[in-house]
């Protein structure tokens, strides 16, 4: 579990510094973009994402459930980006973005697999049935 715990948070807190920023930085980022809106939504979304990766590190086994959507979020942008770049739609410089969702997704695999069969907030520890009697 503490595989888990570390590898999310370290991407919630990574992908919050470099996501927060581009609120301000359209001009650059999307030049000439003819629909700010989707600009601004997509950073919106990521950086929801982002919270969530720390939401689900404070208690990996009782969010396992979510992993294999974060590492498909991960992947989306792993074979997105390389494929925009093959076809001269964004530049080198965003094969690194890429790189960084690929090792962020096998991490996320590898989360996935080290929170197996535990459960809930207890550490994989059965809570005791609470006593009905009077």
């Amino acid at each position: 579990m503490g595989l888990a715990r570390w590898v999310f948070r370290v991407a919630g807190l990574y992908g919050i510094v470099v996501v927060a920023p581009m609120f301000f930085m359209e001009r650059q980022m999307a030049p000439g973009a003819a629909h700010p809106v989707f600009f601004y939504a997509w950073v919106s979304v990521d950086l929801a994402w982002q919270i969530l990766f720390l939401v689900l590190s404070t208690d990996p086994p009782r969010y396992r459930p979510m992993m294999p959507v974060c590492v498909l979020v991960k992947a989306a942008a792993a074979v997105a980006i390389p494929w925009l770049y093959m076809v001269g739609r964004v530049g080198g410089m965003w094969l690194g973005a890429a790189a960084v969702d690929l090792v962020f997704g096998v991490l996320f695999l590898a989360a996935y697999g080290a929170t197996s069969g535990l459960s809930g907030s207890n550490g994989g520890q059965q809570a005791a049935a609470p006593d009905r009697r009077r």
